[in-house]
C-alpha cells in the first residue's frame, strides 16, 4: 500500500504554490525574529523508489533531509527542521544538537500531534503555519532574541521542496 501512495502522490508544488511557500517564510523569519534559533522547513512529495525498496523510515528521511539541507551549520547548534513527507502523511521535527536537553521529545511529538490534528481538518498551509509558530514559541523559551544583537539570519527561511 506504501509503494501505491508514493507513486500516486501529488507534487509537493500542487500542495504548496509559491504563494503559500512565501507565506511560510514569512511566518519562519516572524518567529526567528522572537528568538535566536533558526528553523527550516522542507516538503517531500514521496520517496524515491530506492528509499522505498530499502523502507526509509520518514525519521530516517527527515533526519537525511536535516544533513542535506545543512540544518545543523549554525553557530549556536540550534537548527530546527519541520519535515513533511506528504505520501506518508508524516511531519517530522529534527532538532541539532544546541536543543538537546532544553526542550523535550515530548514537546516536538506534541508539535507533531497538533500538525497532524490540522493536517485531518484540510488546511494543510495552516497545519504547516501552527506548527513554525509553536516551534518558534519553543525556541523563544531557551533562545530568545537579543534585541541588542541585529538577527543574523543563517539558514534560508524559504521552504524546500525535494525530490
Amino acid at each position: 500500500m506504501r509503494w501505491l501512495r508514493h507513486l500516486f502522490s501529488p507534487s509537493a508544488y500542487t500542495r504548496f504554490p509559491a504563494a503559500s511557500l512565501d507565506r511560510i517564510a514569512r511566518a519562519i523569519a516572524d518567529g526567528e525574529r522572537r528568538h535566536a534559533g533558526q528553523v527550516m522547513f522542507a516538503v517531500e512529495s514521496d520517496l524515491p523508489l530506492t528509499a522505498l525498496w530499502r523502507g526509509v523510515s520518514p525519521r530516517e528521511r527527515a533526519e537525511h533531509a536535516f544533513a542535506l539541507l545543512r540544518t545543523w551549520d549554525t553557530q549556536a547548534n540550534n537548527g530546527v527542521l519541520v519535515y513533511l513527507l506528504l505520501a506518508d502523511h508524516a511531519i517530522e521535527i529534527v532538532a541539532d544538537r544546541g536543543l538537546r536537553g532544553r526542550i523535550e521529545a515530548a514537546q516536538w511529538r506534541q508539535v507533531c500531534e497538533d500538525f497532524g490534528r490540522r493536517q485531518r481538518d484540510g488546511d494543510l498551509e495552516a497545519a504547516v503555519l501552527a506548527a513554525v509558530a509553536e516551534i518558534s514559541a519553543l525556541l523563544a523559551g531557551h533562545f530568545p532574541a537579543d534585541p541588542r544583537q541585529p538577527r543574523h539570519n543563517e539558514l534560508p527561511d524559504q521552504p524546500h521542496i525535494l525530490g
